[in-house]
């Protein structure tokens, strides 16, 4: 059941709900480092990573679920860099739960395979799993974009021409397996790495036959017989300084380094957390929360008197150009073409998008011809707009900092719109109406109409529940949920990973993935 929600403030909720996703039990870090003498996650993405700055991608998934809390869903994903070049890292945690893909884990890593597609980023798989979680594999293994989706993006990617490097750092069983030989290079552990798709204790049952972990998959059979990794590293430290090696062989093109020479916001960004949107019926100039974003504070607004309940315009981010799209109001039909106006000049123009989306949420219905014409020209418009954002052939990122409401958040670019990154700040309330107010009058003609006021209460906190950023992070509706304070500095990093795209000469046709016989 969803937790309940408490009095406390979203900041302070997220803070309590991010420690506790970092949490481990004593026997299960004894038993990963002890017992099995492996580093923790954490430990190895520090090993790998040129340095600390790591932009860690949906922590909060796998929080509360049916089925349980799942931490981190069991997997780390984030971007951060590996000798100078920007990488997707996908690193599962087996102190939760042994390793096993969960529903939540397999749709964590397909997200972060989505990404690293859309941004052309290197992407490097620790592997430490036991395979799927067996009484949830109906959940997990059949459908679509299931379990089978990420051995096919692997796949793809490399038809791509996005480099994969996997390291067996752990137990990869079953479709683990597939996961850690799959890339272009591969480099397994040894003791502590194993690759197989059903270990000894099947292997016994099935042929009575006793055969150990190193004998049937470990890291001597692979490296010397199999053929199914390239590289054999007598330690983690070895095999993650083999990982950084072969990424400096890549000639990835990545650009020289970061933008220099920029200005800091005028106002600080600290003050954002006190101008974060708590209700959409108070309105708050978005232009304060831009004056604390942007480079100098500065902002070249595109047509300033014209549908002004949206703000478009330029600024520089970071030291990167960027266009600017930002709520102020209701998405009216003048906001909309105002919208579909300037996202149509950024992509003519080559300018990414930033989005900052605070949707209200839906209208009363149309009780007089005069307002049944007025939504009628809204909704034109909005379909102009969404169409525009859905084919704007330029980087989205989209940040919620208030309400993601109905309709109006895909002209937004929401999540259905495909942005390369979607943040929440912990104030954010993800929804098709907002469950605080009263919405009895949407359900006219709907049996609900006939409810009692204890019922209508019981779905209105159920919807409350249900629309908060915590609820939608836990289920990877986004990649994660970020402190108000800390957008700048992340919005930052994103523009400086989708640079390294841009400034690569790749060539964009598919070809034939690599294949190791």
């Amino acid at each position: 059941m969803a937790q309940s929600v408490t009095s406390s403030s979203p900041e302070k909720r997220y803070s309590e709900f991010l420690l506790a996703s970092r949490q481990r039990k004593e026997k299960d870090i004894f038993r990963h480092k002890n017992n099995n003498q492996k580093l923790l996650v954490h430990e190895r993405l520090k090993l790998i990573l040129d340095d600390e700055d790591f932009l860690e991608l949906s922590p909060l998934a796998g929080h509360d679920l049916p089925y349980g809390t799942v931490q981190n869903a069991g997997l780390i994903t984030g971007i951060g860099k590996i000798s100078g070049v920007w990488c997707m890292l996908i690193a599962n945690d087996a102190t939760v739960k042994g390793g096993s893909l969960y529903p939540i884990t397999v749709k964590k890593q397909l997200r972060a395979q989505e990404i690293a597609i859309k941004n052309h980023l290197v992407t490097v798989y620790l592997v430490d799993s036991g395979g799927a979680f067996l009484p949830l594999q109906a959940d997990s293994f059949p459908d679509e974009k299931h379990g089978g989706r990420m051995i096919y993006n692997i796949a793809l990617m490399s038809s791509m021409k996005i480099p994969q490097v996997a390291v067996v750092c752990g137990s990869c069983v079953a479709g683990a397996a597939y996961i850690s030989s799959l890339p272009e290079e591969c480099v397994i552990v040894n003791k502590i790495g194993s690759m197989f798709l059903a270990g000894p204790a099947l292997v016994k049952a099935a042929t009575k036959e006793d055969i150990s972990v190193e004998e049937l998959g470990g890291a001597f059979l692979h490296s010397r017989v199999s053929g199914g990794v390239d590289y054999f590293a007598s330690t983690e430290e070895e095999a993650y300084h083999q990982v950084k090696s072969s990424i400096r062989s890549l000639h990835t093109g990545c650009p020289p380094g970061e933008p220099l020479g920029y200005d800091d916001p005028l106002y600080s960004p600290e003050e954002l957390s006190g101008l974060a949107p708590q209700s959409f019926e108070s309105h708050l100039n978005v232009k304060l929360i831009l004056s604390r974003l942007t480079d100098g504070s500065r902002f070249h607004e595109f047509k300033a008197e014209y549908g002004t309940t949206l703000v478009t315009g330029f600024a520089h981010l970071g030291g990167h150009l960027i266009g600017i799209v930002a709520n102020n109001g209701e998405l009216t039909s003048q906001a909309s073409l105002k919208g579909s106006h300037f996202v149509q000049l950024c992509s003519d123009r080559n300018v990414p998008i930033l989005f900052l989306l605070n949707t209200v949420p839906l209208r009363q219905p149309a009780t007089n011809l005069s307002q049944a014409k007025d939504i009628a020209m809204r909704l034109r418009a909005q379909a102009s707009m969404m169409t525009t954002v859905a084919c704007a052939a330029v980087p989205k990122i989209t940040l919620v900092i208030g309400g993601c409401f109905g309709s109006e958040s895909y002209a937004m670019c929401g999540r259905c719109f495909d942005p390369e990154f979607l943040f929440l700040w912990p104030n954010a309330r993800v929804a098709l109406t907002d469950g605080r107010s009263s919405f009895a009058h949407f359900m006219e003609g709907d049996e609900a109409v006939y409810m009692s006021e204890f019922e209508l209460k019981e779905l209105e906190k159920h919807l409350t529940e249900e629309s908060t950023a915590f609820y939608s992070s836990a289920r990877l509706w986004d990649d994660g949920i970020i402190l108000p304070q800390d957008s700048r500095k992340v919005i930052t990093r994103c523009l400086n990973i989708i640079k390294q795209k841009w400034q690569q000469n790749m060539n964009f046709q598919h070809h034939q993935p690599i294949l190791r016989f």
